[in-house]
């Protein structure tokens, strides 16, 4: 606790600096509709978002001090705070909310409205910020030197490293702009196909590899171990489980398929065998991860909810300086029963008492244990998907036994699912960014007024980037798996109906179960299950070329500086190609990319294409290794 006494911020508490202007929060929005936007996308193809916090704060840094002339860190840090709520209302919405649009799909429902969206995630958005506000001065003050809080700590660092801000922002901007060229050329133009794929005949197993700026970027930035789970995933399901199903199963008419294997197999090729079966076993592999995952955290879940209640009966702020100043705890409760009373009331949200009533005592359980988890074991180990897994099937049987069944029931128990992930969500992105503050000497009540700002910005977005995508591309499919929403479909759907083929979904748990036993980590490798093997091929490819940055003979603060460099360009591809792609949806619903497309008028043979193709993916990855490897050189020269 003499740390926290002792520490003294960048921004000393009795100095004012520019926080909260005009400019601080048109970027932030603009950063916030832009990341959320990307994510969202990203996600829903890959099943897996990025943190937007530093890249922002790294644009941020380069507008302000070098285009503005303007020497204010306090700025760049509510940019961030703004911009980074975008992605945490994204990922909150995209594990549940396409659920909605599935049974719409599927003749159960209407299709839902931008409205009911954008409401779904403004309340749950602005949740998570209320129900973390109390435990500020508990987690982030008290707890200084206790709880690492590793990416607030990190962007903070980043900002503190402000002299560097401007050649560091080119490089995001830049894998902004040649990442939309790349992805209008795929997919707009669509010169060269997307994925090269080979099946062996003899042996019914497929692989190939995806040439997506976006895709390659999420396997540099998780790195060469989650991609290769993720990769050894794709190989099991694509090279094991296919062939062993098209091998045996012969002439069967399997459920839920509607014709014999052999059938669906000469006409859909492996494809078919992945959307009528392996959906399923790695939709139970995926649950069985977030199960386990959360189990593991029970211990930890329980230690951090009790210390959290403990310091926050004793947190009686006395603080009255500049960084001392939260939100008016008047405020805060009024603005969670307003909340509260919207999700029990509002006519877009089909919640009864009883869902509002689980909505307050979920929403503050992980609310709380978010804020803390991220505090510890930083925001990517954070089981928000575990428990919004346990939500849902508490949420959907208390429904169930309440009376309230059919299609009415399981929509009140996704919109629960999706406030309570997105409350998670928002809740451990609040925690960080706070952390930053406290770190730079930020106004905690000008932060949580920005989070709110990222929040309404991203929530007023969300449901027009949803309806485009599904228009354009379908949820589902394998242009977008949307795993995360189609898992939360099915146990919701196998609690309320039953119809689930459950011998699927089982072997997806036993194979959970069989790599948690063997220690490796769960959830990459379901996810890999899950997607198709170009795909996850495509994120390995990117993993492997940050190994080979990571063994790089130099000294560790060059090669530090070097991956670092390869983080920023390819947040910035994943943001480029992410807008161009809900661009590029835009065009397929007023069917202007008929017009545009190539792939008709030009009569390449199979394998000139796919040297085409590998020719484009290599650009690709010269690109980064000039953003990265090539620039520090040129730098040093």
């Amino acid at each position: 606790m003499n740390e926290q006494k002792d520490f003294k911020p960048y921004i000393p508490a009795d100095k004012v600096t520019p926080e909260l202007t005009i400019t601080s929060v048109l970027m932030g929005i603009i950063l916030a509709v832009i990341f959320g936007a990307a994510n969202a996308y990203l996600g829903l193809r890959v099943g897996m978002t990025v943190s937007a916090s530093i890249p922002a704060a790294v644009l941020a840094m380069g507008i302000i001090r070098v285009v503005m002339r303007k020497n204010s860190i306090l700025e760049s840090n509510i940019v961030q705070t703004i911009g980074s709520a975008g992605e945490s209302v994204a990922a909150g919405a995209i594990f549940t909310l396409p659920a909605l649009f599935l049974w719409a799909k599927e003749g159960k429902m209407e299709t839902p409205g931008i409205l009911q969206i954008t409401i779904i995630a403004l309340l749950g958005g602005i949740l998570g910020v209320l129900f973390m506000v109390p435990l500020r001065n508990a987690l982030i003050v008290k707890e200084h030197g206790i709880l690492p809080y590793p990416e607030g700590t990190a962007c903070a660092e980043v900002l503190l490293a402000g002299e560097e801000g401007g050649a560091n922002a080119s490089s995001v901007f830049a894998g902004m702009g040649i990442a939309a060229v790349f992805k209008f050329v795929i997919d707009g133009l669509k010169v060269v196909p997307s994925e090269i794929s080979y099946t062996f005949k003899s042996f019914s197993g497929t692989i190939g590899t995806q040439i997506y700026p976006a895709v390659f970027s999420v396997g540099y930035i998780c790195g060469p171990r989650i991609s290769s789970y993720m990769f050894a995933g794709g190989l099991v399901s694509w090279m094991v489980l296919i062939p062993a199903i098209v091998l045996f199963g012969g002439e069967t008419l399997l459920y839920p398929g509607t014709a014999s294997i052999q059938e669906m197999f000469a006409t859909g090729g492996a494809g078919a065998i992945w959307g009528s079966y392996i959906r399923y076993i790695g939709a139970g592999a995926l649950a069985a991860g977030g199960i386990i995952s959360l189990i593991k955290s029970l211990p930890l879940i329980v230690r951090t909810f009790r210390d959290a209640i403990a310091s926050l009966k004793g947190n009686t702020n006395t603080n009255t300086s500049r960084t001392g100043q939260d939100l008016n705890m008047g405020f805060i409760l009024g603005g969670i029963v307003l909340c509260i009373v919207a999700i029990w009331l509002a006519p877009p949200i089909p919640v009864t008492f009883l869902g509002a009533v689980i909505v307050v005592v979920f929403g503050f359980f992980f609310a709380t244990v978010s804020s803390r988890m991220v505090g510890l074991v930083g925001s990517s180990n954070n089981p928000v998907s575990g428990m919004a897994i346990a939500t849902l099937l508490f949420s959907t049987l208390a429904l169930k036994l309440s009376g309230d069944t059919g299609i009415h029931g399981m929509q009140g128990a996704i919109a629960i699912g999706s406030i309570i992930c997105i409350v998670a969500a928002i809740a451990g992105d609040t925690s960080q960014d706070l952390k930053t503050g406290f770190l730079l000497g930020a106004t905690p009540k000008k932060q949580q007024i920005g989070e709110f700002i990222g929040v309404i910005a991203a929530a007023l977005a969300i449901g027009s980037v949803l309806y485009l995508l599904n228009a354009a591309y379908g949820f589902g499919t394998e242009a977008l798996a949307a795993p995360q929403a189609m898992l939360m479909k099915m146990i919701i759907e196998g609690v309320m109906e039953n119809n689930l083929p459950w011998a699927l979904v089982f072997i997806g748990v036993c194979l959970a179960v069989v790599i948690e036993i063997l220690g490796i980590p769960v959830l990459p490798f379901a996810i890999g299950i899950y997607l198709p093997i170009q795909l996850n091929a495509c994120i390995m490819v990117g993993g492997l070329v940050r190994l080979v940055f990571e063994k790089l003979k130099t000294d560790k603060l060059k090669k530090s500086a070097i991956i670092n460099d390869g983080v920023l360009y390819c947040s910035g591809m994943i943001a480029g190609e992410g807008l161009v792609g809900i661009l590029l949806a835009i065009f397929a619903i007023v069917g202007i990319n008929d017009y545009i497309d190539f792939s008709k008028k030009l009569t390449l043979s199979p394998l000139v294409s796919s040297i085409a193709s590998l020719v484009v993916f290599a650009l690709i990855i010269l690109t980064v290794l000039k953003f990265s490897l090539w620039k520090k050189r040129s730098d040093e020269k």
